[in-house]
């Protein structure tokens, strides 16, 4: 194992935790749902100044990971982001175009993988029942507080499974 490899994970979400969704939640205030349109105007989401402190601060003792609920459709869009934001490189991990589970499920799922090889240092995200379960779980855990909470985006993660 490589020395890189040894290094502990911090795993960071991407929405409202480093990329700023306030601009296109309009999408998912509609019935139905424009989920096209959300993930569609994803490019132009602010970063958070926040959140890309604390990534690239996290960089220098840990290998950075990505775990992100939007679809893996959306990784071209995702990758040319994190790269225009200037942070560092890392596993993105997205959920399949056709897994509709809650976020609390599959981002504990990936956690739990990621941790049967490595130490997960931290967590950081702004779901709140996503960092609850992941604490119940042992993980440490960094609360996403520094936006607004979005009942779209909530009911969007854990009842659609859509990010």
């Amino acid at each position: 194992m490589t020395a890189e490899n040894k290094r502990p994970l911090a795993v960071f979400d991407l929405d409202n935790t480093l990329a700023d969704t306030a601009h296109r939640q309009r999408f998912l205030e509609q019935k139905p749902r424009d989920w096209d349109g959300f993930f569609g105007a994803a490019p132009q989401d602010p970063p958070l100044a926040e959140g890309i402190a604390l990534a690239l601060e996290s960089a220098e003792e840990c290998e950075v990971v990505y775990l992100t609920g939007r679809p893996e459709r959306c990784r071209r869009d995702t990758l040319a982001w994190l790269a225009a934001q200037g942070l560092p490189e890392g596993r993105v991990l997205m959920r399949r175009n056709d897994d509709r589970r809650p976020a609390r499920r599959t981002k504990l799922e990936k956690l739990k993988q990621l941790a049967r090889d490595r130490d997960i240092r931290v967590l950081v995200d702004d779901d709140e029942l996503v960092c609850d379960d992941a604490e119940r779980a042992g993980f440490r855990v960094v609360r996403a507080r520094w936006t607004s909470p979005s009942t779209a985006l909530e009911a969007a993660q854990e009842g659609e499974g859509r990010t």
